[in-house]
């Protein structure tokens, strides 16, 4: 019990780190959370500081999942499924208690996840998220499909795989809860699209 509870206080830690915080204030002088939607994940480093350092902060937010999953296989600990501690990782993201408890949207952390339990799934929700992006525009209205379609993989694909259903179906949930406001944002359409794609 205590080495659960350590994996997943570990997990949230790690899950905490606010990297575009990190690389907006120390290679661009500048705290994100005071430009664009004030977010702290990649699609407002996009917007904020630029290609390259939204690059950067997604995949740090991506590995942030996939190390928090990883944990319990790195300390020798198999018995112990590595999706629980990938949502507490999560958690951090949105609520992360290094950056006054304003994250991220759950999205590249959650794919991060899935990168380290099912790779194939990670590869199809993110080719659902790039033709959604392509067709849509919207990186929020994508993000989501790209949960909607982690769901359906997961009930298609891995039926008996219960206690991915359910993780996964959480992290959807996460997703699509800390996207309120756009689809507010959506049906009014006062969305912003991206001009890159």
């Amino acid at each position: 019990m205590i080495e659960i509870v350590l994996f997943c206080v570990m997990a949230y830690l790690l899950g905490s780190i606010p990297s575009g915080l990190i690389i907006g204030k120390v290679f661009y002088n500048k705290d994100i959370r005071q430009h664009g939607s004030g977010n702290l994940g990649g699609t407002n480093t996009f917007r904020t500081l630029g290609v390259k350092a939204g690059i950067a902060v997604t995949l740090a937010d991506i590995l942030k999942g996939t190390l928090a999953a990883a944990l319990p296989t790195l300390v020798g600990y198999d018995d112990f499924n590595a999706l629980i501690p990938g949502v507490f990782a999560v958690i951090g993201h949105m609520y992360p208690i290094f950056a006054g408890f304003r994250g991220g949207k759950a999205v590249a952390t959650s794919g991060g996840v899935l990168l380290f339990y099912v790779p194939i799934m990670f590869l199809v929700i993110f080719a659902i998220f790039i033709i959604s992006l392509y067709l849509t525009k919207y990186v929020s209205l994508s993000s989501m499909m790209a949960g909607v379609g982690a769901v359906a993989y997961s009930l298609l694909i891995s039926p008996r795989d219960v206690p991915l259903i359910i993780i996964v179906s959480i992290l959807a949930l996460f997703v699509f809860y800390r996207h309120r406001a756009n689809i507010k944002r959506i049906m009014n359409k006062t969305e912003p699209k991206i001009k890159w794609l």
